[in-house]
Protein backbone atom coordinates (compact mmCIF):
# COMPACT_ATOMS: atom_id res chain seq x y z
CA UNK A 1 0.00 0.00 0.00
CA UNK A 2 1.73 3.51 -0.91
CA UNK A 3 2.60 5.69 2.12
CA UNK A 4 1.30 8.93 1.53
CA UNK A 5 3.63 11.95 2.27
CA UNK A 6 2.84 14.05 5.11
CA UNK A 7 3.52 18.12 4.49
CA UNK A 8 3.19 20.41 7.81
CA UNK A 9 1.37 24.49 7.47
CA UNK A 10 2.42 26.22 10.04
CA UNK A 11 0.12 29.16 10.37
CA UNK A 12 0.00 32.38 11.71
CA UNK A 13 -1.77 35.44 11.85
CA UNK A 14 0.50 37.70 9.38
CA UNK A 15 2.55 40.83 8.90
CA UNK A 16 2.52 43.94 6.46
CA UNK A 17 5.46 43.60 3.97
CA UNK A 18 7.08 46.32 4.66
CA UNK A 19 6.88 49.33 7.59
CA UNK A 20 4.97 51.65 5.44
CA UNK A 21 1.75 53.27 5.55
CA UNK A 22 0.75 51.86 2.52
CA UNK A 23 1.36 48.13 3.08
CA UNK A 24 0.04 48.57 6.71
CA UNK A 25 -3.20 49.96 4.79
CA UNK A 26 -3.67 47.12 2.52
CA UNK A 27 -2.64 44.51 5.67
CA UNK A 28 -5.11 46.37 7.52
CA UNK A 29 -7.85 46.13 5.19
CA UNK A 30 -7.67 42.34 4.59
CA UNK A 31 -7.18 41.79 8.06
CA UNK A 32 -10.04 44.07 9.42
CA UNK A 33 -12.54 43.05 6.53
CA UNK A 34 -12.72 39.22 8.06
CA UNK A 35 -16.06 38.82 9.36
CA UNK A 36 -14.58 36.37 11.79
CA UNK A 37 -12.51 39.62 13.54
CA UNK A 38 -15.36 42.26 12.92
CA UNK A 39 -18.37 40.61 12.58
CA UNK A 40 -20.62 44.47 12.03
CA UNK A 41 -23.30 44.70 9.04
CA UNK A 42 -20.88 44.87 5.57
CA UNK A 43 -22.97 48.14 4.57
CA UNK A 44 -22.90 49.78 7.93
CA UNK A 45 -18.66 48.43 8.39
CA UNK A 46 -17.07 49.08 5.19
CA UNK A 47 -17.72 53.13 4.84
CA UNK A 48 -16.04 53.30 8.70
CA UNK A 49 -12.99 50.88 8.12
CA UNK A 50 -12.57 52.76 4.86
CA UNK A 51 -13.38 56.34 5.29
CA UNK A 52 -12.38 56.57 9.01
CA UNK A 53 -9.71 53.70 10.41
CA UNK A 54 -7.56 52.65 7.48
CA UNK A 55 -6.16 56.44 6.52
CA UNK A 56 -5.89 57.00 10.11
CA UNK A 57 -4.76 54.46 11.34
CA UNK A 58 -1.93 53.17 8.98
CA UNK A 59 0.64 55.87 9.26
CA UNK A 60 0.29 55.96 13.17
CA UNK A 61 0.78 51.65 12.97
CA UNK A 62 3.26 52.07 10.31
CA UNK A 63 5.20 54.37 12.32
CA UNK A 64 4.95 51.73 15.31
CA UNK A 65 6.18 49.11 13.14
CA UNK A 66 9.17 50.84 12.22
CA UNK A 67 10.13 51.40 16.09
CA UNK A 68 10.09 47.24 16.08
CA UNK A 69 11.40 46.21 12.40
CA UNK A 70 14.58 44.08 12.59
CA UNK A 71 17.27 43.76 9.99
CA UNK A 72 15.49 40.39 8.41
CA UNK A 73 11.81 42.03 8.78
CA UNK A 74 8.90 42.11 10.71
CA UNK A 75 9.42 40.34 14.12
CA UNK A 76 6.41 38.17 13.65
CA UNK A 77 7.77 37.19 10.66
CA UNK A 78 11.45 36.29 10.89
CA UNK A 79 10.09 34.40 13.91
CA UNK A 80 7.56 32.38 12.60
CA UNK A 81 10.61 31.74 9.88
CA UNK A 82 12.44 30.55 12.64
CA UNK A 83 10.19 27.84 13.83
CA UNK A 84 9.35 26.67 10.12
CA UNK A 85 12.58 25.54 9.65
CA UNK A 86 13.42 24.74 13.23
CA UNK A 87 10.25 22.48 12.74
CA UNK A 88 11.52 21.17 9.39
CA UNK A 89 14.75 19.81 10.70
CA UNK A 90 13.69 17.83 14.05
CA UNK A 91 10.99 16.25 12.00
CA UNK A 92 12.27 15.79 8.04
CA UNK A 93 9.20 16.36 7.33
CA UNK A 94 7.79 19.27 4.42
CA UNK A 95 6.87 22.28 6.39
CA UNK A 96 5.53 25.92 5.34
CA UNK A 97 4.59 28.75 6.80
CA UNK A 98 1.19 30.65 5.69
CA UNK A 99 -0.33 33.49 7.04
CA UNK A 100 -3.99 34.04 7.42
CA UNK A 101 -3.73 37.59 6.04
CA UNK A 102 -0.97 38.98 4.34
CA UNK A 103 2.04 36.90 2.36
CA UNK A 104 3.16 33.84 2.74
CA UNK A 105 -0.82 32.93 1.80
CA UNK A 106 -2.62 29.93 2.60
CA UNK A 107 -2.78 28.86 -0.99
CA UNK A 108 0.92 29.46 -1.58
CA UNK A 109 1.89 27.22 1.38
CA UNK A 110 -0.58 24.54 0.42
CA UNK A 111 0.50 24.65 -2.80
CA UNK A 112 4.50 24.54 -2.01
CA UNK A 113 3.68 21.21 0.11
CA UNK A 114 1.70 19.80 -3.20
CA UNK A 115 4.69 20.35 -4.86
CA UNK A 116 6.81 18.36 -2.60
CA UNK A 117 4.39 15.47 -2.90
CA UNK A 118 2.26 15.20 -0.19
CA UNK A 119 -0.90 14.16 -0.31
CA UNK A 120 -1.75 14.68 3.90
CA UNK A 121 -1.36 17.91 5.24
CA UNK A 122 -1.70 18.99 8.86
CA UNK A 123 -2.73 22.79 9.71
CA UNK A 124 -0.83 23.70 13.33
CA UNK A 125 -2.51 27.19 13.70
CA UNK A 126 0.42 28.97 16.07
CA UNK A 127 -2.58 30.29 18.80
CA UNK A 128 -2.33 27.90 22.22
CA UNK A 129 -6.13 29.01 22.98
CA UNK A 130 -8.68 28.46 19.96
CA UNK A 131 -10.98 31.58 19.05
CA UNK A 132 -12.99 31.93 15.99
CA UNK A 133 -11.36 35.09 15.44
CA UNK A 134 -8.05 33.12 15.14
CA UNK A 135 -7.70 29.36 14.82
CA UNK A 136 -11.11 29.26 13.07
CA UNK A 137 -9.83 32.26 10.67
CA UNK A 138 -7.15 29.79 9.54
CA UNK A 139 -9.83 27.12 8.46
CA UNK A 140 -11.50 29.62 6.57
CA UNK A 141 -8.51 30.23 4.60
CA UNK A 142 -7.62 27.09 4.10
CA UNK A 143 -11.20 26.01 3.13
CA UNK A 144 -11.01 29.42 0.27
CA UNK A 145 -7.34 28.32 -0.64
CA UNK A 146 -8.32 24.85 -1.64
CA UNK A 147 -12.00 25.90 -3.33
CA UNK A 148 -10.95 25.63 -6.91
CA UNK A 149 -8.04 22.89 -6.49
CA UNK A 150 -8.74 19.67 -8.41
CA UNK A 151 -7.31 17.65 -6.18
CA UNK A 152 -7.90 18.55 -2.66
CA UNK A 153 -5.25 17.15 0.27
CA UNK A 154 -6.28 15.74 3.08
CA UNK A 155 -6.25 17.82 5.86
CA UNK A 156 -5.93 17.23 9.58
CA UNK A 157 -6.42 20.66 12.02
CA UNK A 158 -4.83 21.08 15.71
CA UNK A 159 -7.63 23.35 17.51
CA UNK A 160 -5.40 24.47 20.45
CA UNK A 161 -2.91 22.82 22.72
CA UNK A 162 -3.88 25.41 25.71
CA UNK A 163 -3.20 23.08 28.46
CA UNK A 164 -0.86 20.70 26.85
CA UNK A 165 2.06 19.59 29.36
CA UNK A 166 5.09 20.73 26.92
CA UNK A 167 3.31 24.17 26.17
CA UNK A 168 2.92 24.82 29.78
CA UNK A 169 6.48 23.74 30.35
CA UNK A 170 7.90 25.77 27.75
CA UNK A 171 6.14 28.88 29.54
CA UNK A 172 7.52 27.74 33.19
CA UNK A 173 10.77 27.55 31.65
CA UNK A 174 11.11 30.65 30.33
CA UNK A 175 9.30 32.88 32.99
CA UNK A 176 12.29 31.01 35.36
CA UNK A 177 15.29 31.77 32.93
CA UNK A 178 13.97 35.27 33.15
CA UNK A 179 14.12 35.18 36.61
CA UNK A 180 17.31 33.56 37.19
CA UNK A 181 18.79 36.69 35.30
CA UNK A 182 16.47 39.66 36.11
CA UNK A 183 14.88 38.94 39.52
CA UNK A 184 11.63 37.90 40.05
CA UNK A 185 8.77 40.86 40.42
CA UNK A 186 5.81 41.01 43.05
CA UNK A 187 3.06 39.81 40.50
CA UNK A 188 3.63 37.45 37.24
CA UNK A 189 0.89 39.37 34.74
CA UNK A 190 -1.08 37.00 32.44
CA UNK A 191 -1.51 39.56 29.61
CA UNK A 192 -3.62 37.70 26.66
CA UNK A 193 -4.95 39.30 23.66
CA UNK A 194 -8.59 40.04 23.69
CA UNK A 195 -11.82 39.77 21.76
CA UNK A 196 -15.43 41.32 22.49
CA UNK A 197 -17.16 40.02 25.39
CA UNK A 198 -20.05 39.38 23.28
CA UNK A 199 -18.00 36.48 21.16
CA UNK A 200 -17.16 35.13 24.33
CA UNK A 201 -21.31 35.32 25.30
CA UNK A 202 -21.89 33.62 22.14
CA UNK A 203 -19.79 30.34 22.93
CA UNK A 204 -15.82 31.36 22.11
CA UNK A 205 -14.14 29.40 24.54
CA UNK A 206 -11.07 31.45 24.22
CA UNK A 207 -11.48 32.86 28.07
CA UNK A 208 -12.18 30.14 29.37
CA UNK A 209 -8.58 28.94 27.31
CA UNK A 210 -6.82 32.04 28.40
CA UNK A 211 -7.97 31.26 32.47
CA UNK A 212 -6.94 27.20 32.20
CA UNK A 213 -3.58 28.18 30.45
CA UNK A 214 -3.23 30.80 33.60
CA UNK A 215 -4.27 28.05 36.01
CA UNK A 216 -1.85 25.53 34.78
CA UNK A 217 1.14 27.81 34.61
CA UNK A 218 0.24 28.89 38.41
CA UNK A 219 0.50 25.50 39.50
CA UNK A 220 3.62 24.51 37.58
CA UNK A 221 5.59 27.59 39.14
CA UNK A 222 4.12 26.82 42.36
CA UNK A 223 2.49 30.51 42.91
CA UNK A 224 -0.20 31.77 45.33
CA UNK A 225 -3.12 33.41 44.04
CA UNK A 226 -2.03 36.81 44.90
CA UNK A 227 1.18 36.11 42.90
CA UNK A 228 -0.40 35.38 39.33
CA UNK A 229 -3.39 37.98 37.17
CA UNK A 230 -4.62 36.96 33.79
CA UNK A 231 -5.51 40.00 32.03
CA UNK A 232 -6.90 40.95 28.41
CA UNK A 233 -5.12 43.85 26.29
CA UNK A 234 -5.53 45.62 22.00
CA UNK A 235 -9.15 46.14 22.45
CA UNK A 236 -10.30 47.97 19.95
CA UNK A 237 -13.91 50.10 19.33
CA UNK A 238 -16.19 50.84 21.99
CA UNK A 239 -18.12 47.62 22.62
CA UNK A 240 -17.23 45.96 26.05
CA UNK A 241 -14.42 43.09 25.51
CA UNK A 242 -12.94 40.82 28.00
CA UNK A 243 -11.67 41.96 30.84
CA UNK A 244 -10.05 42.70 33.55
CA UNK A 245 -8.54 44.80 30.86
CA UNK A 246 -4.57 45.01 30.57
CA UNK A 247 -3.93 48.62 30.78
CA UNK A 248 -6.94 49.79 33.73
CA UNK A 249 -4.93 47.14 35.46
CA UNK A 250 -1.51 48.48 35.21
CA UNK A 251 -2.67 52.07 36.40
CA UNK A 252 -3.90 50.41 39.86
CA UNK A 253 -1.66 47.53 40.48
CA UNK A 254 1.14 50.21 41.92
CA UNK A 255 -1.56 51.40 44.58
CA UNK A 256 -2.53 48.01 45.92
CA UNK A 257 1.36 47.41 46.01
CA UNK A 258 2.94 46.00 43.71
CA UNK A 259 5.79 48.02 42.32
CA UNK A 260 8.04 45.12 40.85
CA UNK A 261 6.30 43.80 37.37
CA UNK A 262 6.80 40.81 35.48
CA UNK A 263 4.46 40.54 32.41
CA UNK A 264 4.32 37.68 29.72
CA UNK A 265 1.97 37.43 26.77
CA UNK A 266 1.26 33.75 26.58
CA UNK A 267 -1.75 33.85 24.01
CA UNK A 268 1.36 34.84 21.33
CA UNK A 269 3.41 31.87 19.69
CA UNK A 270 5.63 34.80 18.82
CA UNK A 271 6.82 38.52 19.70
CA UNK A 272 4.66 41.33 17.39
CA UNK A 273 4.00 44.56 17.42
CA UNK A 274 1.03 43.59 20.08
CA UNK A 275 3.96 42.51 22.45
CA UNK A 276 7.02 44.79 21.71
CA UNK A 277 5.09 48.21 21.05
CA UNK A 278 1.97 47.44 23.25
CA UNK A 279 3.58 45.65 26.87
CA UNK A 280 6.88 46.63 26.40
CA UNK A 281 6.18 49.93 25.62
CA UNK A 282 3.00 51.68 25.97
CA UNK A 283 2.06 49.26 29.08
CA UNK A 284 5.52 49.68 30.58
CA UNK A 285 4.72 53.46 30.61
CA UNK A 286 0.87 53.20 32.18
CA UNK A 287 2.81 50.91 34.71
CA UNK A 288 5.91 53.16 35.61
CA UNK A 289 3.63 56.66 35.50
CA UNK A 290 0.96 54.77 37.97
CA UNK A 291 4.29 54.89 40.39
CA UNK A 292 5.53 51.01 39.41
CA UNK A 293 9.79 50.68 40.35
CA UNK A 294 10.15 47.68 37.70
CA UNK A 295 8.55 46.28 34.80
CA UNK A 296 10.06 43.12 32.97
CA UNK A 297 8.42 41.99 29.65
CA UNK A 298 9.25 38.40 29.12
CA UNK A 299 9.55 37.69 25.42
CA UNK A 300 7.04 35.15 23.71
CA UNK A 301 8.56 31.44 23.14
CA UNK A 302 9.59 32.41 19.62
CA UNK A 303 12.26 30.27 18.70
CA UNK A 304 13.29 28.98 22.10
CA UNK A 305 14.50 24.86 22.25
CA UNK A 306 11.48 24.09 24.35
CA UNK A 307 8.64 25.75 22.17
CA UNK A 308 10.14 24.23 19.35
CA UNK A 309 9.94 20.81 20.70
CA UNK A 310 6.61 21.33 21.92
CA UNK A 311 6.02 22.03 18.65
CA UNK A 312 7.64 18.97 16.96
CA UNK A 313 5.51 17.12 19.91
CA UNK A 314 2.64 18.38 18.52
CA UNK A 315 2.94 17.17 14.94
CA UNK A 316 4.28 13.90 15.82
CA UNK A 317 0.97 13.44 18.00
CA UNK A 318 -1.38 14.41 15.68
CA UNK A 319 0.07 12.46 12.53
CA UNK A 320 1.20 9.01 14.42
CA UNK A 321 -1.74 7.27 13.92
CA UNK A 322 -2.71 9.16 10.62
Amino acid sequence: MEQQKTGILLANLGTPDAPTAKAVKAFLAEFLHDQRVVDLTRFIWCPVLHGIILPLRSPRVAKLYQEIWMKEGSPLMVYSRRQQQAVKELTGLPVELGMTYGNPSMKSAIESLQQQGCKKVLVLPLYPQYSATTTAAVFDRVSKAVKKMPQVPEFRFVNHYYNQEKYIEALAVSIEKHWSEHGRGDLLLCSYHGIPKRYADNGDPYPKHCFATTEALQQRLELDDDQIRTTFQSRFGREEWLQPYTDKTLEKLPSEGVKRLDVISPAFSVDCLETLEEIDGECREIFIEAGGESFEFIPCLNDNPEHISLLKNLVETNICQW
